[in-house]
């Protein structure tokens, strides 16, 4: 039986799969069985933090493997203390931070935490979150309800939790929010929604009548924190310092984690919440070095050098492609080409993987790019070299 056939006989069919299998990867380059190379501009849609293949988080996790990999959350975790520390440092904030193994976890934690703020602060209880249109916070039933995409709310899984309700931009919050409204929930940039970068003005301004209001702000960062914007968080870059902020994807390099970090450290109790793998050893020892690696191509100015050098690179793929693209979209490594029909985004990315270039697909017609924040600039090079070639064959 063939590795397609297998997949299809006993996986469920939840994905729309392309059967290439690869089997390893150096940097931000995978090889195929049969030898073939790809770069890689998808990084496991934006996990894959520090590439394939790293050597020092490959060593952290077989190191903490040996020793232990997991025990309850009962006991007192010493990596998962010092990821929290991490965190808390890099964001120059006084957090509590709680771990779970993936961001639709992380956002149902935040969604749990909102309402319960909303229970104990006011005389009488708030519970209504308002999303924006065209976001994406999870498949759960409370996070997919929360994601402001009709096409993410078939009647197969009604009913659906309530409280949830969208606007179209920022500058319908204010008239949405009622006496019963305890968050507004948002992406910085919305990674499905056409990696679209919300303006600055905009957000700053909304932090100030949510403050004013009482009601909390909830900063979905699981695709673009840990460092994707250039900063830590988008939310520095923005110049905002959240109620609540949900991380995960690129947290540990490839390791399942999702974090929730907060100021609102006793709004949760024991027993509140919790979670059986989250935050275990293997997890936090790997976002330990994930951070430590991270952070160091931060300070060191190569983050920034990056980001600039894959922004050229998409601007002059927009100056000479004007007849298939109108726009270059998103921030630092969460980057977007907004096509100019869906029937161009589809070509250009299954064309890009014949020619040996992963990207992906994001709503609005968009081509979708979240390379390693590792990636080199030959890497780079190589990469859109074979993108054009792509781009010449449609």
């Amino acid at each position: 039986m063939t590795l397609e056939e297998l997949d299809k006989k006993y996986v469920l069919h939840t994905y729309a799969r392309d059967y290439t299998n690869f089997t390893y990867g150096v940097g931000s380059t995978l090889y195929d069985e049969s030898g073939k190379d790809y770069i890689d501009f998808a990084s496991g849609i934006g996990v894959n933090s520090v590439g394939h293949g790293n050597e020092k988080l490959a060593n952290a996790i077989c190191e903490q493997a040996k020793k232990i990999i997991h025990i309850s959350n009962l006991q007192v975790i010493e990596p998962q203390a010092k990821l929290a520390e991490k965190i808390a440092l890099l964001y120059s904030d006084d957090v509590g931070v709680f771990f779970s193994n993936s961001g639709a976890e992380a956002n149902e934690g935040a969604i749990k935490l909102a309402r319960k703020y909303g229970e104990i602060s006011f005389p009488k209880k708030r519970y209504k979150i308002l999303t924006l249109e065209n976001s994406f916070h999870g498949r759960t039933l409370a996070t997919v309800k929360a994601t402001g995409q009709d096409s993410f709310h078939p009647s197969c899984f009604a009913p659906y939790i309530d409280g949830f309700s969208y606007v179209k931009t920022l500058k319908d919050v204010e008239n949405a929010l009622d006496d019963e409204t305890v968050a507004v929930m948002i992406e910085l940039i919305k990674g499905e929604g056409g990696v679209a970068a919300l303006p600055k003005d905009e957000v700053q301004h909304l932090v100030k009548v949510l403050k004013e209001k009482n009601v909390l702000l909830i900063v979905d960062e699981v695709q673009s924190g840990v460092f994707r914007s250039g900063e830590f968080l988008a939310s520095q870059v923005y110049g905002i310092k959240p109620d609540i902020i949900t991380l995960a994807k690129g947290l540990a390099g490839g390791v399942p984690i999702g974090a929730i970090v907060t100021p609102h450290k006793d709004v949760f109790v024991a027993g509140d919440h919790g979670s059986t793998f989250g935050g275990n050893y293997l997890s936090t020892a790997a976002g330990n070095t994930a951070l430590e690696i991270l952070n160091n191509i931060k300070e060191s100015g190569q983050l920034s050098k990056t980001i600039a050098y894959f922004e050229d690179k998409l601007q002059t793929i927009l100056k000479e492609n004007s007849d298939k693209f109108e726009a270059v979209t998103g921030l630092g490594l969460m980057r977007g080409l907004k096509a100019k029909s869906s029937e161009i985004q589809v070509k250009t990315i299954k064309q890009s993987l014949k020619e040996g270039v992963i990207v992906l697909k994001s709503g609005n017609n968009t081509v979708r790019f979240l390379p390693s924040l590792t990636i080199t600039k030959d890497e780079i090079d190589e990469g859109f070299a074979r993108f054009e070639k792509a781009l010449s064959n449609i």
